[in-house]
């Protein structure tokens, strides 16, 4: 391996790396840290926020698909950055609701629940998956190499956007059944 292939490669490494760790952060947030029970009235709308961050990625992602289809670049990166602002502050508020309130139970029963918690395999699948994909898209975007660019975003655009667009229905059916 020439020390061109292994700096090149280099930034990619780090971002799984990251991936992973964050991963894990959220992970045990989620499913290990017992949330503070002084904190449990605050910030109630946390949950309906992140909603509103994964609808309005998902529609800046449809958004900007729709510009590099028209080889409109610059409002195409304008749009890819808007998703990529809008899921940051989703991951925040997402971290914070954990944090504050733990992990939230479907209450419906039957089918429903059956439907609920497939929906939400695949989105939480699919959430660790998008992570390392994004930021590496982002990488060759913004480091000017549009070839791997465009390779890897056929795959990382339907991902993502099915994770946003999951993202609030998962946040409405638990609303429905509340």
């Amino acid at each position: 391996m020439q020390a061109t292939e292994t700096t090149s490669r280099a930034p990619i490494v780090t971002i799984i790396g990251i991936s992973v760790v964050a991963t894990l952060f959220l992970l045990w947030l989620v499913y290990v840290h017992p949330p503070s029970q002084e904190y449990a009235s605050r910030l109630l709308f946390l949950p309906a926020l992140n909603a509103l961050f994964n609808a309005m990625s998902a529609a800046a992602l449809v958004t900007g698909y729709s510009y590099i289809r028209k080889h409109n670049i610059a409002a195409h990166r304008a749009s890819m950055l808007t998703a990529f602002a809008f899921s940051s502050l989703f991951l925040v508020s997402y971290i914070t609701n954990h944090a504050l309130h733990g992990e939230m139970r479907f209450p419906g029963h039957g089918p429903i629940r059956t439907a609920y918690l497939a929906l939400l395999i695949s989105h939480v699948l699919l959430s660790v998956v998008a992570l390392p994909m994004v930021l590496i898209t982002f990488f060759f975007s913004l480091s000017g190499r549009f070839p791997q660019h465009k390779k890897i975003a056929r795959y990382t655009y339907p991902i993502w956007l099915y994770v946003s667009v999951t993202g609030v229905v998962v946040y409405a059916m638990l609303a429905a059944w509340r």
